[in-house]
């Protein structure tokens, strides 16, 4: 190792390697320092030697000058003589200056190996005190890490004892929360009536009322009374009849001032029940201009405060399976959207080359012995946020068939059925759910006269109204046939209640919005809405059943 070259520097955790390296290296100075002794005893040894041969020699010097005296004749060459002697003198001279030049290196260098050994000494016993605390807190470290895996142990343990309460709450939650929507009604209709536009008339004093429960103000609206004038009914007097009033009692009354949360909070739970497995449909019922589309999509603008429940439904759904997720769930969401225009089907979310083909689209089952209907070459999306969903819903609207009507500059001349298939599944425990829910902006349900539109498309128009009123009556008589539990079910009798047919029946939950003009010149169509809805909310039908495997 002293002429080598040095071992590369160990890491500072090699505690045993570096003492290692430190002991080899004492060990190889104590060898050198043995070397450097054993030829100084030499030097010594030959210093001894030149100091007698130069003692022979002073003696032999001061022979050879007794003897000059006597021997002249051997002057010359004992003066030879005495010259070599002379030159050896000072070569042995120079000789021993050397040596003990040498000597005082090899003493300093000596004093400087020892200085080292003491140093390296010092480190050794550095260096062992900390490999006896390393040994020492590596002790520790190991019954702390026994330590910690009992606890980890125990922790498991209790996890999974957690784990499993948790789910058997989630399983009791889901229960007593289908048995809340079953107590409210599988089939419930609310009322909202749209606040007066500007430059609308504003309605007489006691046209629109809203009567307060049993409770009082203190208790949500349920009822509603609506007057009505006839100007061809009189007294004997000749003085105009008074006003009849009809009243009317649904699960829910919004009147105009209610906002678009304060709608949605009455539904969240009912949205809620789609996650658990509940086939789930809410429909939009209502003349033309009385807010359908508003309650369904919002407003324009994209102001959070008028987002309508499309939106609202699947922001709750997200965030709720995202809050399972932490129970073991895991969700997808697949979205179609669209609409049944004169009994034909057109796919709203259809882009580029396949925009006006709705031709194409037929509602088919999914595979033999399927109870599942699909729209064929109609867009499923996935979808996973709020963004994905906005963007459906502007294309939609870019695709809906809208047209002017008496009653309304752009009225909605279709259907719309915004569906969202919703998976659920818990790997762990091996479960699955899914069901549909099923949004739907129903066409303006006003009777022929009011709703005709002028000019050359008059005949289109009445055509569209026909189809219209035909399908809502369809659905009435499906909802009507349900609540009597008959054997047959016209669910064919039109294409909305045939696509909706998986969402209506028996392992269903509706819910059925009337919207209605807070208009006068609109009575006539209020009522009629008012009317239907009052026969639906009177219908009951069978407890839903949830879709698991």
């Amino acid at each position: 190792m002293l002429g080598g070259k040095k071992p590369s520097k160990r890491p500072a955790w090699d505690l045993k390697g570096q003492l290692c390296d430190l002991t080899a290296e004492l060990k190889c100075y104590r060898e050198r320092t043995q070397t450097l002794d054993q030829e100084n005893q030499q030097l010594r040894d030959q210093l001894r030697e030149a100091q007698q041969q130069a003692t022979v020699l002073g003696a032999e010097r001061r022979t050879l000058e007794g003897e000059l005296a006597r021997v002249q004749a051997q002057a010359e060459q004992g003066q030879q003589e005495l010259g070599n002697l002379s030159a050896r003198v000072l070569e042995l001279e120079e000789r021993l200056g050397t040596q003990e030049s040498l000597v005082q290196e090899l003493q300093k260098e000596q004093l400087g190996l020892q200085e080292e050994r003491r140093g390296l000494a010092t480190r050794l016993e550095e260096q062992e005190r900390r490999l006896q605390t390393s040994e020492a807190a590596l002790s520790g470290s190991q019954a702390e890490v026994a330590s910690l895996r009992q606890e980890t142990v125990a922790q498991a343990a209790l996890l999974a004892e957690r784990g499993e309460r948790l789910h058997g709450l989630e399983m009791e939650r889901r229960r007593l929360h289908n048995q809340l929507q079953e107590l409210k009604g599988n089939i419930r209709v609310f009322c909202r009536v749209r606040p007066v536009l500007p430059g609308e008339p504003t309605p007489s004093p006691g046209f629109l009322l809203f009567p307060s429960g049993p409770g009082g103000p203190s208790d949500l609206p349920t009822r509603l009374s609506l007057s009505r004038s006839d100007e061809r009914r009189g007294t004997l007097s000749g003085a105009p009849a008074p006003p009849t009033r009809h009243d009317f009692s649904f699960d829910r009354v919004f009147p105009p001032g209610s906002g678009q949360d304060e709608v949605f909070e009455e539904i969240a739970m009912l949205v809620q029940s789609a996650l658990d497995g509940y086939p789930v449909c809410i429909f939009a019922y209502g003349q033309t201009g009385s807010g359908k589309t508003f309650t369904m999509e919002g407003g324009p603008g994209g102001d959070p405060q008028v987002e309508g429940l499309i939106p609202r439904a699947l922001r709750h759904l997200f965030s709720i399976a995202q809050e399972l997720g932490g129970q073991g769930w895991t969700y997808s969401f697949v979205a179609s959207y669209v609409e049944i225009y004169n009994e034909t089907v057109r796919d709203l979310l259809a882009t580029g080359t396949r925009k006006g083909q709705g031709g194409e689209c037929e509602i088919r089952r999914a595979g033999p012995g399927s109870e599942e209907l699909t729209v064929t070459n109609a867009r499923y999306v996935p979808v996973s946020c709020e963004k994905e969903v906005e963007a459906l819903l502007h294309l939609a609207r870019q695709n809906r068939a809208v047209a002017r009507t008496a009653q309304n500059e752009r009225s909605s001349r279709s259907h719309s059925v915004f569906q969202l298939q919703i998976s659920g599944e818990h790997a762990a425990r091996g479960l699955q759910c899914g069901a549909p829910l099923s949004l739907v902006d129903l066409a303006g349900s006003e009777r022929l006269d009011p709703g005709l539109a002028l000019g050359p498309g008059e005949r289109e128009r009445l055509r569209e109204t026909q189809a219209i009123n035909s399908s809502l009556s369809t659905l009435g008589l499906v909802i009507m046939a349900l609540s009597n539990k008959e054997s047959h079910v016209p669910y064919r009798n039109s294409k909305l209640t045939y696509l909706l047919q998986n969402s209506l029946g028996g392992s269903a939950k509706m819910l059925m919005f009337v919207n209605i003009s807070p208009l006068e010149e609109n009575v006539s169509e209020s009522l009629n809405s008012l009317r239907f809805a009052s026969k639906v909310n009177q219908c009951v039908i069978g407890t839903a059943q949830a879709n698991r495997k």
